[in-house]
């Protein structure tokens, strides 16, 4: 199983998913740190990421060579994240063939309706409970 985490400016939220992820699931899981920029990539490298890569190129191209990605809604933004998420790389990510699994959160001037505010840790908790749901297996 191949999940793509997806992040960019300083990476805090993929580096919070990313923790949660490893410590739910097995060390066979490959779970792949995509991030806009190098920091956001080192961050989740170092949250236990198997392998990570930077850039659009990067993101473009592994769009549609995993199972799952999971980020915020705004990667399906272009221009999202001060810019960092480019057109390319938000068709990349809305084309592609994986499942998404995004959080709701309400940038980019992005309303999502029939979603409560929450914290971001309750968010992240849930995203995790619907990738168990997906059927991941060792979770």
């Amino acid at each position: 199983m191949k999940i793509a985490v997806i992040d960019g400016q300083g990476g805090g939220i993929g580096k919070h998913i990313m923790e949660k992820l490893r410590s739910r699931l097995s060390e066979d899981t490959e779970l792949i740190a995509l991030g806009t920029n190098a920091l956001a990539t080192s961050q989740m490298l170092k949250a236990g990421a198997s392998e990570g890569a930077t850039g659009e190129n990067a993101i473009c191209y592994m769009a549609d060579r995993v199972d799952y990605i999971v980020g915020t809604v705004s990667i399906l933004s272009a221009n999202a994240m001060l810019g960092e998420v480019s057109p390319a790389i938000a068709e990349a990510i809305g084309s592609s063939h994986a499942k998404k699994i995004l959080l709701p959160l309400n940038k980019n001037d992005i309303c999502i309706i029939g979603v409560e505010k929450e914290p971001l840790p309750h968010l992240i908790d849930k995203l995790i409970e619907t990738l168990e749901k997906e059927g991941m297996k060792n979770v």
